[in-house]
């Protein structure tokens, strides 16, 4: 039975930890769905679309890793893939509480699916996609520098193309 995995988010921007948390996360099922969630309270800066195309570049060469975009539950999304397992990554001790938390409800909602948690590596630890949008808009002429150790390269021009644009 192949194994298969959802990995969740908005992924507004991607980061260098959401990429290490998929990798790895591939590594461990013979099948990894990144999930790109669509939520309506959410003004994001990339649409949907351009988060999964910067997605599928960023994954181009991991043949178990697929990029979907969704709206609506976690769970409900994870069963119409056929995952059994949802991945997760923990950054902070406030991220494991929420996460928890999060966990334990998608358990009494899909006792079917179990959840993992994956710790960022530590070099990631402190990356979040909040960060790199305050540092895009607030960094100025330094931003391409600062930015290429936080994001991957191919979200790195359209990232500071979106915030000259917002100016």
């Amino acid at each position: 039975m192949k194994r298969i995995a959802v990995y969740a988010g908005t992924f507004d921007p991607v980061t260098l930890g959401h990429e290490d948390i998929a990798l790895r996360g591939a590594e461990l099922f013979d099948e990894l769905v990144i999930a790109i969630g669509i939520n309506p309270d959410k003004k994001p800066l990339f649409s949907p679309d351009e988060r999964q195309s910067l997605m599928t570049e960023i994954f181009s060469d991991s043949p178990n890793i697929s990029v979907q975009c969704f709206s609506g539950l976690t769970v409900d999304f994870a069963r119409s893939v056929g995952a059994t397992v949802m991945v997760r990554g923990v950054r902070t001790v406030s991220d494991i509480e929420t996460e928890f938390t999060m966990a334990l409800a998608n358990a009494t909602i899909a006792p079917d699916l179990e959840t993992v948690f994956l710790m960022a590596a530590e070099a990631y630890s402190h990356i979040s996609s909040t960060l790199i949008k305050q540092i895009a808009i607030m960094g100025q002429d330094k931003s391409a520098q600062q930015l290429s150790k936080f994001v991957p390269e191919p979200v790195l021009a359209p990232l500071l193309e979106k915030v000259r644009k917002q100016k």
